[in-house]
């Protein structure tokens, strides 16, 4: 054994070029090495795939490692091989006749370790031929995938538990970045009939800077988080393969060099945005889940969610993926509640059992409590993992406090609301009636004749929104996806209803600087007003001859109208007018705000 660690030593410096071992990395390497079950949970960049490479190169005895990352193996394989380790691998995108080298290459003992699909080793003729050869170790990568608690459960990387009784004389362990208790045990029971050591790495990555904000205008949100990262690589995470179209198109047209990447893509295609993003500088990918996961870039600078996670296990292993490098790197997660509906919903119509369908609830419950907590976010990300640290000084939270404001008497108008409509509407009714809008199925319904139509008038639809939001994060509410997502109130909400309980709310920035204006208002201008409406019009004659282009095309008349009262200033208050987007803002602001501040600055000197 002892010489068997000597080799571990030399191998780490001669082979990979490291001086030392990372943490726990030494203690996982020597377990292996004693041939003793492990499931080894280490967040990304903590050097896992070493601590069963190692082993594998040291050992007499040959060795299998099972991923269901196509890219991870591929990349892997062709890092050791640069370093003149002999290995193998097969999976769906290799053809026959490679398969067959490769495994006769293994078979003969001139390489004694192989990568593979699960796809490709369960089945029957495979784990046939696999008898009658010396398997030391099965490595099994990504291990959460084996658990039906794991957020990526696959049926076929289940098969893999009949590993520990289809070869009992061979070592079984398992690796992943994110697992939590329930997961972790879950994992352990299947690969070593719950006997296996659990070494749990601590999960806290604090060079990444943590930061959520409610979902606006996601469009010009995004803009404004990667207007000064365009020479840095990073991802942008969607929900669905037409969001990732979608925001990628978007993207490109505000001059970023963006790529889409998901399953409907054919593999040809997938293949060239990897590479583009391996390579290239300033690359952002807008993709679903399914990419990062295996790629070896260690600078990706920043990841961006514009839709929420299906759990913090999710979360935490797509944000995982920036920052590998230990440099600073940023994240950011844009949701609103039509995303914490929407993944309701796809929980309550999968085929799982019912078991595990209250759990993956319980997950988006945390989930959105990690998003509305005033308090520290990586303490509370960390404590779902069981690990525990003071204040991380890098999120938004902690770099700039929330204020926490008595909100019990609002919480009672709301609750009020929801409770005299009959429990039986979604957000946005329930937010109309509070604010009093005399719309038609308001009014159909008689909701206009109630007690609390318009109580909550004073306050906007994005403070509401809000405020919902807090309300279900501390469980005063929850959703019915049976009922379309209307709004139910739970006991501790009746509490505070009937009672009167203490509720204190995060303060609720309103990130807009200028209210939008009634057209009536907008109607009716004074004589600067005209003035400044007059330059602008002309401005847009000019640049509509420019380009070729209708005058409307630019700006219609009444955008101009706004720009005369509101005056905006900044590109932030540019974005409230009345249709501007971000692609008029980048094409067309500058000009119009310096006719504006020229404008406001003429008048300043009269006075």
């Amino acid at each position: 054994m002892s010489e068997m660690l000597s080799q571990a030593n030399d191998t780490l410096r001669n082979l990979f070029g490291f001086s030392e071992f990372r943490p726990n990395q030494k203690e996982i390497i020597e377990h292996v090495l004693s041939e003793k079950k492990l499931l080894a949970v280490m967040p990304t960049g903590a050097g896992k795939s070493l601590c069963y490479q190692i082993p594998a190169i040291v050992s007499s005895k040959r060795t299998i490692i099972i991923s269901p990352l196509i890219a991870l193996m591929d990349d892997q394989l062709s890092s050791m091989k640069l370093l003149g380790v002999k290995v193998e691998k097969i999976h769906a995108n290799i053809d026959r006749q490679e398969a067959i080298d490769a495994w006769l290459r293994f078979k003969n003992g001139e390489s004694k370790i192989i990568y593979m699909s699960p796809e490709r080793l369960m089945t029957e003729k495979m784990l046939q031929s696999l008898q009658s050869l010396d398997i030391g170790l099965f490595v099994i990568d990504e291990a959460h995938c084996i658990s039906k608690w794991g957020q990526s459960f696959r049926k076929d990387y289940e098969a893999l538990s009949q590993l520990k009784e289809l070869f009992p004389e061979s070592n079984v362990i398992g690796f992943t970045a994110t697992a939590d208790e329930a997961t972790r045990l879950d994992i352990a029971d299947k690969i070593a009939g719950g006997n296996a050591k659990i070494i749990v790495r601590g999960f806290d990555r604090p060079n990444l800077y943590l930061s959520i904000k409610l979902k606006r205008k996601w469009q010009s949100q995004l803009l404004e988080f990667l207007s000064n990262r365009k020479q840095v690589s990073g991802i942008v995470y969607c929900l669905s393969r037409n969001g990732t179209e979608k925001v990628a198109s978007f993207l490109s047209e505000n001059g970023f060099n963006a790529c889409a990447y998901h399953a409907g893509l054919d593999g040809d295609t997938r293949r060239k945005v990897q590479d583009r993003f391996m390579t290239e500088e300033g690359m952002v990918v807008v993709a679903t889940i399914a990419f990062g996961m295996g790629i070896d870039k260690p600078d990706i600078r920043y990841v961006v969610h514009v839709n929420l996670p299906s759990s913090l296990e999710a979360y935490y292993q797509e944000i995982g993926r920036a920052g590998r490098d230990g440099l600073a790197s940023e994240t950011l997660l844009i949701y609103g509640l039509d995303d914490l509906v929407l993944r309701r919903r796809m929980i309550e119509e999968s085929d799982a059992e019912d078991e595990y369908k209250l759990r993956e609830h319980k997950r988006l419950d945390y989930l959105l409590s990690y998003c509305e907590t005033p308090d520290c976010r990586r303490k509370l990300l960390l404590n779902y993992f069981d690990d525990k640290i003071d204040e991380c000084n890098n999120c938004d939270n902690c770099l700039d406090p929330p204020k926490l404001i008595d909100g019990t008497e609002l919480a009672q108008k709301l609750l009020s609301t929801i409770f005299r409509t009959g429990q039986y509407f979604g957000q946005v009714h329930v937010i109309n009636v509070l604010r009093g809008m005399e719309e038609k199925n308001i009014i159909d319904k008689g909701h206009n004749n109630l007690s609390v139509f318009g109580i909550g008038s004073e306050y906007s639809k994005d403070f509401w929104q809000s405020f919902v939001r807090q309300l279900l994060a501390f469980g005063h509410l929850r959703l019915n996806i049976h009922r379309y997502g209307s709004l139910q109130i739970t006991n501790s909400g009746m509490d505070i209803l009937k009672n009167g309980k203490l509720f204190q709310y995060k303060e609720i920035k309103n990130e807009s600087k200028v209210k939008k204006i009634s057209r009536e208002v907008v109607s009716d201008l004074d004589e600067n007003d005209q003035s400044l409406l007059m330059k602008l019009k002309e401005l847009r004659l000019n640049i509509a001859k420019e380009s070729k282009l209708p005058a409307f095309t630019v700006f219609h008349d009444i955008a101009l109208r706004d720009m005369a009262v509101l005056k905006p200033r900044t590109s932030e208050e540019f974005l409230e007018i009345n249709g501007v987007g971000p692609s008029k803002l980048e094409k067309w602001s500058s000009p119009f705000m310096k006719i504006i501040e020229e404008h406001l600055k003429a008048i300043e000197e009269t006075h």
